[in-house]
């Protein structure tokens, strides 16, 4: 299945929806007790998901008129997440082109929730605080119950969804800081969207094609295969320190072919648009403004 956080205008609060192709299903129009958003679908366990799932599938046979995607808004993909966690520097090239050293442990570092923002939003940047503004397509790993020393075996069981994930990031302030939270933290940029995916849709995480389109030009194009640790790998790291609460969202890193690393540099600029995809889940639309 498909959630999305979709509202009708834009000063209306975002209700969860079930995406069903071109059309969206809000699950408050047809139960009695619909899941206020994805993270308090995802704490009702597989039982709410099989309830979800039933009355949308009786909704279906119904006929019930969806009302089309496109003219609807989107919020994050994931709202109220316990936790944001990235990780750094898992993609051989990306790591090379940045010129940062590919540790023997996994690069984690936190985002913000506040810079969490929906498919189609305006991201917009002041001037006089970064001048190297970049994309990264990422893939985006929602945890679905509590994970603790999980193993790599069974670590995607632990999954609840996919996502797309824009790690926008301030070049400039992330190498004149020994941290990378506040460079990929301002306000709107962790784009997600434009849905979540449901686990059991997406058989392998790691075949799975990312691309990222600037303006009309394809700058990232690269497979998940090419991971340094793969999605299991992640979560049996992370889980081995401490407890990964259902909800958590998971960046798992960037593909080569970032903008800081072209000659010349391609940064995002005032209205520039960008588009990261990744093939099974769908199209993160990006618009920018420098103010």
């Amino acid at each position: 299945m498909r959630f999305s956080h979709l509202s009708t205008d834009a000063d209306a609060h975002p209700h969860l929806a079930a995406v069903l192709g071109d059309g969206a299903l809000f699950l408050d129009e047809v139960m009695e007790r619909a899941p206020r958003d994805l993270q308090d679908l995802i704490e009702r366990g597989d039982e709410g998901l099989a309830e979800v799932r039933t009355v949308v599938e009786a909704a279906e046979a119904s006929g019930r008129e969806l009302i089309p995607v496109h003219g609807l808004r989107h919020a994050s993909a994931v709202l109220r997440p316990p936790h944001v966690i990235a990780i750094g520097a898992n993609y051989a090239a990306h790591a090379s082109e940045l010129k940062l050293r590919s540790e023997k442990a996994a690069t984690v570092f936190n985002l913000w929730p506040n810079s969490l923002t929906g498919h189609g939003a305006t991201t917009s940047w002041p001037a006089d605080l970064s001048t190297q503004v970049d994309y990264e397509a990422e893939l985006g790993v929602i945890i679905g119950t509590p994970a603790r020393n999980v193993s790599v075996r069974d670590a995607l069981d632990y999954v609840w969804g996919y996502t797309v994930v824009n790690d926008i990031t301030a070049r400039d302030l992330q190498f004149s800081e020994a941290q990378w939270s506040r460079c990929k933290s301002f306000d709107g940029f962790t784009p997600t969207g434009p849905v979540v995916v449901t686990a059991d849709e997406i058989p392998d995480p790691q075949d799975l094609w990312l691309t990222t389109n600037v303006d009309g030009a394809i700058l990232q194009d690269a497979s998940t295969a090419d991971m340094v640790r793969s999605v299991a790998e992640i979560i049996e790291f992370l889980s081995r320190s401490a407890t990964i609460p259902p909800g958590t969202l998971i960046s798992t890193g960037s593909p080569g072919g970032a903008g800081y690393s072209r000659t010349p540099p391609v940064f995002l600029r005032d209205r520039s648009t960008v588009t990261v995809s990744i093939g099974g889940i769908g199209s993160l639309t990006t618009y920018c403004r420098v103010i």
